[in-house]
């Protein structure tokens, strides 16, 4: 089997993406090809520096559907993983790529997802909604926010005093876990 091309989409810290770069880096089956950033990101830069993975930055002007189908095809993507991306993937990306966008999201849905449903305003949403759990959500992308099919869900307990910092660590432990594991099995099945 010829290995899996894989484009990394984020929008935040990127420790999504380093955890994927690391997870991945010695992988016989699938590669990171090449990271799309919404920020300047230094770090995730210099990592894709080191492991000779290519790093874009796009500028919000030209953040359009032909942009990022180019992209893809210059960089012959196989499959997208949007890891903290905070913008709508447009239909021309979806349709090119039905069923190989996998996104992960904080919470477990299809509660508390949706447009600004994301990072911190997830966490609090859970919070302020007294919910006995949460967890990470790990989903294809379809035309609408957070509601194309799930993949895999992993929960945690909210924990009585729980605070939106804490609940966050708790779901970034389980993304950095469960998030590379999932992929593998899907991008590789």
């Amino acid at each position: 089997m010829l290995k899996q091309r894989l484009s990394i989409f984020i929008s935040g810290k990127g420790s999504n993406a380093i955890n994927l770069i690391n997870s991945f880096k010695n992988s016989s089956d699938l590669e990171i090809v090449c990271v799309l950033s919404t920020k300047v990101n230094e770090l995730v830069e210099n990592v894709c520096l080191s492991e000779h993975i290519k790093f874009e930055l796009i500028a919000s002007e030209s953040f359009n559907s032909k942009y990022l189908v180019d992209f893809c095809d210059k960089n012959t993507i196989d499959w997208v993983i949007l890891a903290g991306f905070l913008k709508k993937i447009p239909i021309e990306l979806i349709q090119k790529y039905p069923n190989r966008i996998i996104n992960l999201h904080p919470s477990l849905l299809p509660k508390f997802g949706g447009k600004g449903m994301y990072g911190m305003n997830v966490h609090k949403a859970v919070i302020d909604a007294k919910e006995p759990k949460s967890g990470i959500t790990i989903h294809f992308v379809n035309e609408e926010f957070d509601k194309g099919e799930i993949i895999a869900q992993f929960e945690t307990k909210i924990a009585f005093g729980e605070t939106e910092k804490s609940l966050a660590k708790k779901i970034h432990d389980l993304e950095i876990t469960f998030f590379p594991k999932v992929l593998r099995e899907v991008v590789t099945q």
